[in-house]
């Protein structure tokens, strides 16, 4: 198949690239470098079925003139702002990186013919609550900027494909960790060390506990979902039934790069920032049924994907 990977240089997204090459699927890689990182896709530069796409989603006529020439298989949309804190900040973050990118690849999708269009969505389309969260809980209430834009951005995919020729499948993911980070709790601090390694600053109490998938059991779920699930609209929750808290990320970090004696500085408060949902779990049973189950339980996903980072830096010299 020839397969388009929006955010491609992203973190999730160079993995997913080697995943479908590894299939023996053509890929294209398309990434504007805002948060992507071309040393993510170097490695496949010189491979005969992978392309490599500098462009902007929000520039519609070259995005057009892409799809027309190359005519492919199936999308996988996983371009989008995934700095929910700076939302808060810059209020129309999201609307144009998460929200308005997508109606330009569904779009896209339509008009020239692609059949499948993969997305990925997000937890915080929920916002908060109580009870585990399965693919029906409702209402859908997000807490930020970024959750919102997300559920907006499945309800369109949801419209095209009732309306159009298109199947799409909404992946919810959660936190997700592994080698190539380029934000999130885990990354934050592993830099801050590297700052300061004497003392670590934590936003909110430390309390805030989420499930972390590892980045390798999160594609694996996907690509399960792809290949079993083939409804017209496929929605489908990736979690693991384990959690951490933020203090005890920070003690695997402090564990894993060596340090000790490390004074930890909370900000106080629930949440870290406007927008979080400080605890979250999800009802995984779904894509369970198909038969995933993460390798790794969260606590694991953190401490390898710690251990990879530090061992990455060390051989770049950083």
């Amino acid at each position: 198949m020839k397969i388009l990977v929006t955010g491609g240089a992203g973190f999730i997204g160079s993995h997913l690239c080697d995943r479908l090459l590894a299939r023996g699927d053509e890929v294209h890689a398309l990434d504007n470098l805002s948060l992507g990182r071309r040393e993510n896709v170097a490695h496949n530069l010189d491979h005969r079925a992978f392309r490599f796409i500098e462009a902007d989603l929000l520039e519609i006529e070259p995005l057009r003139a892409l799809f027309e020439a190359e005519r492919y298989d199936a999308v996988f949309h996983l371009a989008a702002n995934s700095d929910i804190e700076r939302s808060a900040r810059e209020t129309d973050l999201d609307l144009r990186l998460t929200f308005l990118t997508t109606c330009n690849v569904a779009e896209c999708a339509r008009r020239f013919g692609v059949g499948e269009v993969l997305f990925a969505s997000s937890s915080t389309v929920y916002g908060p609550h109580d009870r585990p969260l399965s693919e029906r809980t409702g209402p859908f209430l997000p807490a930020s900027l970024y959750g919102a834009a997300k559920l907006a951005a499945e309800g369109f995919l949801s419209a095209y494909a009732s309306m159009f020729d298109l199947s799409v499948w909404i992946l919810r993911l959660p936190n997700v960790v592994g080698e190539r980070m380029t934000h999130g709790c885990v990354y934050d601090f592993i830099n801050r060390l590297h700052e300061d390694p004497s003392r670590l600053v934590i936003l909110g109490d430390g309390g805030q506990r989420k499930p972390y998938v590892h980045v390798e059991d999160v594609l694996d779920a996907v690509l399960l979902a792809w290949e079993c699930s083939r409804d017209r609209i496929n929605c489908f929750n990736i979690g693991t039934d384990s959690a951490t808290s933020v203090s005890d990320i920070a003690r695997i970090v402090i564990e894993e790069m060596g340090l000790r004696d490390v004074c930890l500085e909370y900000t106080g408060g629930e949440g870290g920032w406007p927008g979080d949902v400080p605890r979250f779990q999800y009802d995984s049973s779904k894509i369970h049924a198909l038969g995933w189950r993460a390798r790794h339980i969260s606590d694991e996903a953190i401490r390898a994907a710690v251990r990879a980072t530090v061992k990455g830096e060390a051989a770049a010299g950083k």
